[in-house]
């Protein structure tokens, strides 16, 4: 596997404890989370990820973008992408017009964009928009095999349809925040268009940060920390 990807799943690994760290609960409140999310977040702990995977490795095989594996005695070459993982590896398979595309690549939603806590000036959507650029540089009418959906051809329409998804969310974003500052947990109803509820809680907190974050970033949006809570603004607004 990629070094990214190893190393992650090596630190979620080992960082489990019983209680969830100070960080995180920080967060979670600059998020603007209520009382019964953060119980319900609390209770869970935080080793959830090490009790849903076998034992890994303490050595493995480095696989780098732009290298060729051999699968089946034919030749995969290795593209990376980011934003939803750290170094997703998608494998292509030039002569039969095949892309295994994993979750870089999904055929009806989006995969998960978000911003955490062990990087939170990251910018995981402004890495999944270059991500999309990149993937487009490959042929446009790919049979692509995802990690959820059904098999699909046409890899640059939905790559495109992707990129204007994420972009007119930000759009609306920015608008949204024009009218007053907002925190995350009131950004829900402008990103997704169904109802939160607790099982999706924290990943819908993880990817209004990205698109908040991101907007930082482009320079339509300022952070101002009050009492622990992120508020994001438009920068005109005092």
């Amino acid at each position: 596997m990629t070094r990214g990807e190893w190393l992650t799943a090596r630190m979620l690994a080992a960082d489990a404890r019983d209680a969830v760290p100070a960080e995180m609960i920080a967060m979670w409140r600059a998020a603007g989370w209520g009382e019964e999310p953060m119980a319900r977040g609390m209770s869970r702990g935080w080793s959830g990820f090490r009790r849903i995977i076998t034992p890994l490795p303490l050595g493995f095989r480095r696989i780098v973008d732009g290298q060729t594996l051999m699968i089946g005695g034919r030749p995969w070459r290795i593209v990376t992408g980011s934003g939803h993982s750290p170094e997703h590896a998608c494998l292509f398979d030039e002569e039969r017009g095949l892309l295994i595309s994993g979750d870089q690549v999904l055929p009806r939603i989006s995969s998960n964009v978000s911003l955490g806590v062990t990087e939170p000036e990251a910018d995981p959507l402004g890495e999944w928009l270059d991500s999309i650029a990149k993937l487009k540089k490959l042929p446009h009418d790919l049979i692509v095999l995802p990690g959820h959906g059904d098999v699909f051809s046409g890899l640059h329409a939905r790559l495109d349809a992707l990129d204007r998804e994420h972009r007119d969310r930000l759009d609306e974003l920015a608008v949204f925040i024009a009218e007053a500052p907002r925190r995350a947990v009131d950004c829900f109803g402008r990103l997704f268009r169904r109802a939160i509820g607790p099982e999706v809680y924290g990943m819908a907190t993880g990817e209004a940060l990205a698109h908040l974050r991101r907007l930082e970033v482009e320079g339509r949006a300022v952070k101002d920390v009050i009492d622990g809570v992120w508020w994001y603004r438009a920068p005109h607004q005092a």
